[in-house]
């Protein structure tokens, strides 16, 4: 997300941030390039606008830190009106009631409203220790009913059961009083959506909303329909009390037009960002994490809270005891690595997340992604527990068989190994303390076209307990 806006704005930035002094002209040929990135982003013209008069204000009187050069200055003043524009600060949501605690979302048809109740149920059961009930109220689509009690199977959910002959006030008032009754905690309702906002819908949903008085009413968004999202969810908010938003397809969205307009036009924070397919693809919706992604910055805390999250602590100490001694790293440790990097999104995700690695995740896009990943762990997938021990036993017919069994080339199999006997060489030097032989083992294997900055994030860049893969900067190189 925001991968457009942070490559043009860390570019334009860039070139003022040497400045020893601002003046007029820096100043105004700077925001032209800024205005630009932010259109170009599907920016709304308004907040363009509003955004561009606030930060020019405010860099020709700016009060300069005696610790900043006045380049720094204007960066740190950008990045403080992009999270004026984002929101004031994370806003979770306000479960404060009398159980249950009643929440409700809307939205245009396809938006992902469904799927968004089966990945917030998902999060406040495993995340805020909630009892959760589901239940559709969309009686005019059969298959969203049986599409969320099959997300509601998957994570582990009570759906409460509805039909398209039943009344959605009806169904809702009963899904309370079955709350009720069996203790739960929160209820999220899953409404019925249209193609377009109508008369018909709205009144619906009004009366909806009035029948089960919900503490939160999200409102469910495309983040790839850029401004547009933003316009309908100011629709919606003239009709229904809002609380707040979930923006879906954040992962899809390389502009960030939708993030950057839905807080300044309808009043209403974002609270929730949907990253992927997967129904623990829901963030929490930080606005001064998002600013910093945004100008290229990272986001450690993000970063650390997935590690804290998503990764195995005893499989990490265990191969972060064996990186230590230089001895027993095998195959099988290196598959384990690329899971749990995949379980925290993916390659492209960890770039976008950790500092000064922004601007590098285009140029990197090719050789960095996950496909390449998912290759590797068939080929491992495709060898015995011996041939992951001991891949120096791996000759002809081996490889064939691998290949065949990974669908890949032998060639495919012929690098994966090669990189891992460099790898086991590089283990032996951090073994050994050697961390000047260490660092020049790495320079070597990322040199001539492999990934690069990969060797910098194999160890220190990363949060403890959490390494990437070392020498994976070479997969993919053509020989």
């Amino acid at each position: 997300m925001f991968q457009n806006l942070t490559d043009r704005l860390g570019q334009t930035l860039k070139n003022i941030s040497g400045k020893g002094r601002l003046t007029d002209d820096n100043i105004k040929d700077t925001l032209r390039e800024v205005r630009m990135a932010l259109l170009e982003a599907d920016v709304a013209l308004s907040v363009v606008k509003d955004f561009i008069e606030k930060v020019k204000t405010r860099a020709l009187g700016i009060e300069v830190s005696k610790s900043l050069k006045p380049g720094q200055m204007f960066i740190k003043v950008v990045q403080d009106e992009l999270e004026n524009v984002l929101g004031d600060g994370s806003q979770g949501l306000n479960l404060a009631a009398t159980p249950p605690a009643v929440i409700m979302l809307a939205g245009l048809q396809g938006a992902g409203k469904t799927t968004s109740v089966g990945k917030l149920s998902k999060y406040l059961t495993e995340r805020e220790k909630k009892k959760v009930l589901v239940v559709s109220a969309d009686v005019y689509r059969p298959a969203a009913i049986k599409q969320l009690q099959t997300l509601s199977e998957e994570v582990g959910v009570e759906c409460f059961p509805s039909n398209m002959m039943q009344k959605p006030v009806d169904i809702v008032k009963a899904a309370i009083k079955h709350a009720k009754m069996q203790f739960f905690d929160v209820l999220i309702v899953d409404t019925a959506g249209r193609l377009a906002v109508d008369e018909k819908m709205m009144d619906e949903i009004k009366q909806l909303h009035a029948a089960v008085n919900p503490v939160e009413t999200l409102f469910v968004v495309d983040a790839m329909t850029g401004q547009d999202a933003a316009n309908t969810a100011k629709a919606f908010n003239e009709t229904l009390p809002l609380t707040g938003v979930i923006l879906t397809k954040a992962d899809g969205d390389a502009r960030g037009g939708a993030a950057l307009s839905v807080k300044q036009i309808t009043g209403k924070p974002i609270k929730f960002l949907g990253m992927g397919e997967k129904l623990d693809a829901l963030e929490p919706f930080h606005p001064q994490r998002i600013a910093s992604r945004i100008l290229g910055m990272g986001d450690v805390l993000s970063l650390i809270e997935d590690v804290e999250r998503k990764v195995d602590k005893d499989a990490a100490a265990r191969v972060a005891k064996k990186i230590q001694t230089g001895k027993g790293f095998n195959l099988q440790d290196f598959k384990e690595q690329l899971a749990q990097m995949r379980s925290m999104g993916g390659m492209a995700s960890l770039m976008d997340k950790m500092p000064g690695m922004g601007g590098m995740s285009a140029k990197v896009k090719d050789q960095a992604n996950d496909k390449q990943f998912i290759q590797m762990e068939a080929i491992i997938n495709s060898m015995t527990p011996g041939e992951r021990d001991r891949p120096d036993v791996i000759k002809g017919s081996r490889k064939r068989r691998i290949a065949a069994g990974s669908g890949t080339q032998i060639q495919d199999v012929n690098r994966l190994l090669k990189q891992f006997m460099q790898m086991q060489k590089m283990m032996k030097k951090m073994g050994g303390g050697k961390m000047k032989n260490m660092m020049r083992g790495m320079g070597g294997m990322m040199g001539g076209g492999g990934m690069p900055g990969a060797g910098g994030m194999s160890g220190g860049g990363m949060p403890s307990g959490m390494k990437l893969p070392p020498g994976m900067g070479n997969f993919g190189r053509k020989k």
